[in-house]
């Protein structure tokens, strides 16, 4: 089996900041609040997470049928950053992993915290871990494996 390592940096200078709006600010609120992670109900039945304002499939308003996903969700897949940059969510080795949450239907970018790359696979089950002090923000929550 042959390993790729590509370095790649994109960055966006000045930083890049987006008002949350009604939609992703209930998911922050409940974050920090509740240490609770929260989808959002289509018009179809389905759960996106993380929320927002409209259906990226059909551009239809969500309406804010909120919902309890996770803590726990399944890697649908994942890429290891072995030398993680100051602007990082972890200062150590860690994935980036598309996370299925339990509930929801779409998959959530986020850090997870694995000791190596071993440990790290397609369809492992993960749950959220949560900072003892949250101020509303993603890098409030992280994930870990389960055990």
């Amino acid at each position: 089996m042959t390993t790729l390592i590509e370095h790649h940096v994109l960055e966006f200078p000045g930083g890049y900041t987006r008002s949350v709006g009604p939609v992703i600010g209930r998911f922050l609120t409940a974050v920090r609040d509740d240490a609770q992670l929260l989808g959002v109900r289509l018009a179809d039945g389905r759960v996106l997470v993380p929320p927002t304002e409209y259906d990226p499939a059909t551009s239809a308003s969500t309406g804010g049928d909120f919902v309890a996903v996770g803590p726990g969700g399944e890697v649908t897949t994942w890429t290891w950053v072995a030398e993680p940059r100051p602007e990082h969510p972890l200062d150590h080795s860690f994935a980036f992993a598309l996370i299925r949450l339990d509930g929801a239907d779409t998959a959530l970018l986020h850090a997870v915290d694995a000791e190596d790359a071993s440990v790290m696979a397609t369809g492992m089950r993960v749950t959220a871990r949560f900072a003892e002090e949250r101020a509303g923000e993603l890098t409030d929550f992280w994930f870990v494996p389960e055990t």
